[in-house]
């Protein structure tokens, strides 16, 4: 049994920046690699990265040497992200806090060898320091092969996919303290080589490899079929290994090792070697498999100008506290390793601990030929792992993994606009699959981050949540023959009277009278003229639409002419007619039979719910009622404009089922770009927008997409919405979970151009606060009314 202490051998001498003057000679440039979300990238993505990495490597010096290494250890979720001040952040914190999960780090290193011919004898001590023509500073030699590596980094950042973030010296130091300390924390110690394993503190560590070219079956490609996912319509793609990554759930180590070779040596040594092969073939099947396998290698080299003859090494090093644990999860590596056809070289001993220790940055040039294979570089890249875990924003709305169902804060919001132009977003799915359920957890958060809320709601989803807030909430609900106490004439004082303040009113106005014909220049400017009269003929009284009939009314014979109007601009017997009805005892006068403007009862409230329920099936009080509660918002809320706001339409398609409606909310649409505000809309199905221009500029200016499960499929959701196939792919996998301890709900979420799919699960607390119908609601509810206070009415409900 043999030890190793780190601190008495060091294997670094210097590092300046991300470059490492190794004790042997060797110089290090390392990075981290930022790898895309898992299950993120379609199958032309993973050919794209692959790519880019042959591109960015075929041109790097000879005998370079490059080390990919993936870290992968179990962790628990600290829960640190998340917000922990309101009743249901602290719910989801501490249901969060503690779960288990793999993190995994993902590096990049670059290595110039001092010993550039590659020629490793079997077993060398890579803390033996080589004292003769170290690098110590920057030689001739050195800044040439920066300069290289810089040009390779470059051309893989270009590529948008994957990036390479220079390593710091505290990120080095620590990584090599962790590697020699076995990923112990708490406390340093030694390294013990044993026959049976290699010991380090409290873990146990076996290593297997791919170390010659007969480990590898006939295939190997940039990405394979995801049999989880995949089903008899559709194909979802992986990565070649990535079964040997986050999917694995242990903690092991991916390293993957490539020796760029010169390619006219390597050629007269296959030729030489196909030579004393084909004399030998008829002595046993290996001969005649090897000589089959490097015939291949050398075709691939004539026919293919940018081939680069490469030797490679694969392994995986595993560890656990418990050692009886090590036999289980070889089985496990060894099991994903059949499924590629691919036969692993397990080492003992001696060499067990050579694999582990040149497994370390600065030693990765130790390896002998007889730890390698041969290969083409586009060959070796296959074995690349390209994705990682799902990537938490710094601020956002919190969902979750596929991975883990651990939390991941997503920018929805996105306020410096790097991924998407217009923030408002869509809710599509299908009745029972949970769109109000998801829209309570989206606009909760938000509420949460001090954003304004206006929702105009047409199935009283969201009284719950809103109860939570008593002091930051108002209800106003429509119910028959009464209005709701917005009153859009009515001003304080005639310095409220702006110009803005007189296109909204004529714009109001207009709509009210609208005769299905498009409006003229002439009769806006008309009406803006017969509003500014009327005001400044009644100064200090009141103001109402009753009151501006009968000034209109009993001017009528003069005020034309008074104000240069002609008749065909502004027809006075219309304009009485048309809004008679909403006036006097008019069918609609209940609408706006208020004299004082209740709105200001808005203006400090930072959750507004109207309830539109009763007035659904009814065009005209709906059309006037959408119309009324744009004025109040014009009027309160978007007085601010530093102040984020979402407005949000639920049950979107009993609004539509009426033309004037969808004029309504484009013009929402047009105005929410001079706002610091989104616009929200839930609908069961795509096709319930109607096939127009004015759907198809609302969708235009929609870039956050939330999509639901739909068991009729998501073909018109790909058109209408320009989805790509592996958009498709992922709406096709996505499995809800209803049974056992997490429950969760499976959600596709595409943000910009980045699509991944989401989960919801949720604690208690939050479950039971967006709950909307249903016995359990109905209990809830009750305790709400004996005691008047949500947060008890939802911890009695728990704890019965």
């Amino acid at each position: 049994m043999k030890k190793i202490n780190l601190s008495a051998y060091h294997p670094i001498l210097d590092i300046q920046d991300h470059i490492v003057f190794a004790n042997n000679g060797n110089v290090v440039l390392g990075y981290q690699v930022d790898n895309p979300e898992i299950y993120s990238l379609a199958e032309k993505d993973f050919e794209d990265i692959h790519g880019s990495w042959f591109q960015a490597f075929k041109s790097l010096p000879i005998a370079t040497v490059i080390h990919k290494q993936d870290i992968y250890q179990k962790a628990e979720y600290l829960a640190e992200e998340l917000p922990n001040k309101s009743f249901l952040q602290r719910a989801t914190h501490d249901y969060f806090k503690g779960r288990e999960f793999i993190k995994h780090s993902s590096y990049l290193f670059f290595i110039l060898p001092h010993n550039k011919a590659l020629n490793a004898p079997k077993f060398t001590n890579p803390f033996r320091k080589v004292e003769k023509g170290i690098h110590k500073q920057m030689d001739h030699n050195v800044q040439e092969f920066i300069a290289s590596v810089n040009d390779a980094v470059s051309f893989v950042n270009n590529s948008r996919k994957v990036s390479l973030i220079p390593l710091g010296i505290d990120k080095v130091l620590s990584l090599t303290n962790a590697y020699f300390n076995g990923f112990n924390e708490g406390f340093d110690t030694d390294i013990l080589l044993k026959k049976a394993n290699i010991e380090i503190g409290d873990h146990h560590f076996d290593v297997l490899a791919i170390n010659s070219e007969l480990c590898y079956g006939d295939v190997v490609q940039s990405s394979k079929t995801n049999d989880k996912f995949t089903s008899d319509d559709f194909v979802f793609h992986q990565g070649f290994i990535d079964g040997l990554g986050l999917n694995l759930n242990e903690n092991h180590i991916v390293n993957q090792i490539i020796y760029l070779d010169d390619k006219h040596k390597w050629r007269k040594l296959l030729d030489k070697k196909i030579e004393e092969l084909k004399k030998s073939s008829n002595f046993g099947t290996q001969n005649k498999v090897i000589l089959k396998k490097i015939e291949d290698i050398v075709t691939k080299i004539n026919e293919d100008d940018s081939s680069r003859i490469i030797r490679g090494h694969l392994n995986i090093i595993f560890w656990d506290k418990d050692e009886a644990q090590l036999e289980r999860i070889a089985s496990k590596i060894k099991t994903e390793f059949k499924e590629l056809d691919i036969v692993p070289y397990y080492p003992k001993g001696e060499e067990r601990k050579q694999y582990f220790l040149n497994s370390y940055c600065c030693f990765t040039s130790n390896f002998s030929n007889e730890d390698l294979y041969v290969t083409d570089l586009k060959h070796a890249l296959c074995l690349y792992i390209n994705n990682t875990n799902y990537q938490s924003d710094a601020t956002g709305v919190i969902f979750n993994d596929r991975q883990h169902n651990i939390p991941v804060l997503k920018d929805v919001w996105d306020e410096k606009k790097k991924r998407i132009k217009a923030r408002n977003f869509a809710i599509f799915a299908p009745t029972g699959e949970g769109k109000s359920f998801l829209a309570n957890n989206i606009l909760r958060q938000y509420f949460e981050q001090n954003v304004r809320l206006v929702i105009i709601d047409l199935g009283g989803s969201y009284s719950k949540f809103a109860k939570l807030y008593p002091d930051d909430h108002i209800i106003l609900r429509y119910e028959q023959g009464k209005n709701l106490g917005i009153n859009p004439f009515y001003i304080s004082d005639v310095n409220d009277l702006t110009p803005e303040r007189l296109e909204d009113l004529a714009i109001f106005l207009l709509e009210l009278l609208a005769s299905g014909k498009a409006t003229t220049k002439a009769e806006e400017v008309a009406v803006k003229k017969v509003l500014r009269y009327y005001y400044l003929q009644n100064v200090g009284g009141t103001h109402s639409l009753e009151n501006l009939y009968q000034f209109v009314d009993t001017k009528k014979d003069t005020f034309l002419e008074e104000l240069h109007i002609q008749e065909q601009h502004f027809n006075i017997y219309d304009f009485l007619h048309i809004l008679s009805e909403y006036v006097d005892d008019g069918l609609y006068s209940f609408l706006f039979n208020v004299s004082e403007d209740q709105t200001y009862k808005i203006e400090d409230k930072r959750l507004i719910v109207f309830e539109l329920d009763e007035v659904k099936d009814n065009k005209e009080i709906l059309s006037v009622m959408l119309k009324l509660i744009k004025s109040a918002i014009q009027r309160t809320i978007w007085r601010n404009k530093a102040e984020r706001g979402i407005i949000l339409f639920d049950e979107f398609a009993k609004q539509l089922k009426f033309g004037n409606v969808l004029e309504s909310v484009e013009f929402y649409y047009q105005a929410i770009r001079k706002q610091n505000g989104a616009i929200g809309i839930i609908l069961q199905s795509i096709n319930q927008l109607p096939n127009n221009s004015t759907s198809a500029s609302i969708l235009e200016n929609t870039q956050v997409i939330y999509s639901l499960r739909n068991e009729k499929g998501y073909a018109e959701l790909k058109n209408r919405l320009n989805l790509t196939s592996h958009d498709l792919n992922q709406l096709k996998s996505i499995r809800n979970n209803l049974t056992g301890t997490r429950k969760y709900t499976e959600m596709f979420i595409k943000i910009g151009k980045e699509s991944n799919i989401f989960r919801l699960e949720v604690p208690p607390e939050v479950f039971a606060a967006y709950l909307t119908d249903g016995k359990e609601n109905e209990d809830i509810m009750k305790h709400f009314e004996e005691h008047q206070n949500m947060e008890k009415a939802i911890k009695i409900f728990i704890n019965s």
